[in-house]
C-alpha cells in the first residue's frame, strides 16, 4: 500500500502542537498516570475522532488503541509512547505515535486498506515516576510480573496500583490486554535514536536491528579501611582504587567488543576523608546485540575485575542486578526499512538500539522493527532534546514508506 496521502509536515505539526500543550522552557510535561499525560493523550484521542472510519479504546492495562478496519482482520500496528521523563525532550515517544497516527490518516483517505491497521500508544514506556519501564507494552507481552510492581512507590508514597485505579486501570486484569496480540502480523516504531551515531555521521535516518541485551552487577570489591595519614601508599589495600582500575579496563573491554559498558555509581566505604576505603561498590551496566558477545564481555569484565582487584591487594564478587537477552528485530521489515531509508535518503545505515523501546517486548511475539531519526548532539531526556526539522520530515516518510509495504505485505498474505 503506497499510503499516497501520507503527509510528513502532518507528523512535525502534530508534534509542534503537543509541545505548545505539554511543553515549556523546563521540558515535556507528560509524566505517566499524571494529568499533564492525560491531557497530552486527550490531544491524541481529538486527533484520532478527526479520522473516518477510526475507532479508539483504553484496554486492561491503560494502552490506547486505535483501529481502521481493513479488508482483512490481520493488522499491523504502528505506534510508541506518549508520556516522558520529567524535564523531558520534545520528540521521545510522541515521533512515534504521530508518525503512527499518520499513517491512519493516510490509510483512511485511500479507502478501505487491505489488512486492518492500528495504533498504539503503549502506557508508561519510561517508567519514571514508579521505576517500571515498559509497563503497557510488558503487560501486552506477557512479561509483567503483577505482584512485583503493585506495591511500587513514587516519591510521594504513592502505589502503583493507587496511581492505576484512579486512571480506571485495574492492574489484576491488566493481563487481559494480551487479548489484542491475535491478529497482529507486523508492529512498526519511529523513534529518535537518542545518542550520536547517526548524526557523527551525516545522516537523517538509520533501520534499528534490535534492542541490545543487557547485563547488570554490583561489583564489590573488599580490602582494608586503614588511617589515611598513617598507612604508606604500597602498604594500602585500596578499594577505589581498585574499581578506579577496573573502570579503566571496563572500557578497554566494550571497546574491543564493539559494545558499550558503563559504571554508573560508585559507593565507598567508611566513606570519610580520612580513611582508606575498605568496601567500595559498583554498579556496572554492559550492553550488546549479540548475546555471545556479550557473554564473552562479560567473562572479560570479570577477569578485569580480578586483575584489578590482585593489583591492589583486594577481593571482588559480582552479584546480578538485571538482564535483558538481545532481541533482534524482524529480517524482512529491516529490509524494508532500509529499503524507505534508502529512497528517501540515498543512504543505508542499520544499527542496534541501546536504549530499549516498547518495541522490544512486541519483537518477543510478532515480527517487528524500529526506524532512528537523528539526535541533535545525541542528547534525549533532557530539554535540550532535539531533531533537525528536515530530519524529522525524512524520518517521517521513511517511517510511512515502511508501515505501507507491511499492510501490503500482510493483505496479500
Amino acid at each position: 500500500m503506497a499510503l499516497a496521502a501520507f503527509d510528513p509536515a502532518r507528523v512535525v505539526s502534530d508534534l509542534e502542537e503537543l509541545r505548545a500543550l505539554t511543553g515549556g522552557p523546563d521540558g515535556a510535561r507528560r509524566l505517566a498516570w499524571t494529568d499533564d499525560w492525560v491531557k497530552a493523550r486527550d490531544f491524541l484521542r481529538a486527533k484520532l475522532a478527526e479520522i473516518p472510519g477510526v475507532t479508539h479504546e483504553m484496554d486492561e492495562c491503560g494502552n490506547i488503541w486505535a483501529t481502521l478496519p481493513g479488508a482483512r482482520p490481520e493488522c499491523v500496528v504502528a505506534g510508541s509512547h506518549v508520556d516522558a521523563v520529567p524535564r523531558g525532550g520534545w520528540l521521545d515517544g510522541v515521533l512515534g505515535v504521530m508518525g503512527a497516527l499518520e499513517v491512519l490518516r493516510a490509510a483512511a483517505a485511500e479507502g478501505t486498506p487491505p489488512c486492518t491497521v492500528r495504533l498504539v500508544d503503549w502506557a508508561d514506556e519510561e517508567g519514571a515516576r514508579f521505576g517500571r519501564s515498559l509497563l503497557g507494552s510488558s503487560a501486552f507481552a506477557g512479561t509483567l510480573e503483577i505482584d512485583d510492581v503493585k506495591r511500587l512507590t513514587d516519591k510521594d508514597g504513592i502505589t502503583l496500583d493507587q496511581a492505576l485505579k484512579a486512571m480506571g486501570v485495574d492492574l489484576d486484569q491488566s493481563h487481559l490486554a494480551r487479548r489484542r496480540i491475535d491478529d497482529v502480523r507486523a508492529y512498526l516504531e519511529l523513534h529518535i535514536e537518542q545518542g550520536p551515531v547517526l548524526e557523527s555521521e551525516g545522516l537523517a535516518v538509520g533501520a534499528v536491528l534490535g534492542t541490545v541485551g543487557v547485563e547488570r552487577y554490583t561489583v564489590t570489591f573488599r580490602g582494608q579501611a586503614a588511617h589515611a595519614g598513617s598507612t604508606p601508599m604500597l602498604h594500602r589495600r585500596d578499594t577505589f582504587s581498585a574499581a578506579a582500575r577496573f573502570a579503566l579496563l571496563l572500557r578497554e573491554v566494550a571497546i574491543g567488543h564493539a559494545g558499550v559498558s558503563t559504571i554508573g555509581n560508585a559507593v565507598c566505604t567508611p566513606g570519610v576523608v580520612t580513611a582508606v576505603p575498605g568496601v567500595t561498590e559498583i554498579l556496572v551496566d554492559q550492553r550488546h546485540l549479540d548475546a555471545d558477545v556479550l557473554k564473552a564481555m562479560n567473562d572479560d569484565a570479570r577477569a578485569a575485575s580480578e586483575e584489578a582487584a590482585a593489583e591492589f591487594g583486594c577481593t571482588v564478587g559480582w552479584e546480578p542486578l538485571w538482564r535483558i537477552p538481545p532481541i533482534p528485530f524482524d529480517p524482512d521489515l529491516i529490509a524494508d526499512a532500509r529499503a524507505a531509508v534508502q529512497e528517501v535518503t540515498g543512504t543505508d545505515r542499520a544499527l542496534p538500539s541501546g536504549p530499549l523501546h516498547d518495541a522490544a517486548e512486541m519483537a518477543r511475539m510478532v515480527p517487528t522493527v524500529m526506524l532512528f531519526a537523528s539526535s541533535t548532539n545525541g542528547l534525549s531526556h533532557c530539554p535540550e532534546e532535539d531533531t533537525p526539522i528536515e530530519h524529522l520530515l525524512l524520518a517521517a516518510r521513511a517511517f510511512g514508506i515502511a508501515t505501507g509495504r507491511a499492510i501490503e505485505r500482510v493483505g496479500a498474505a
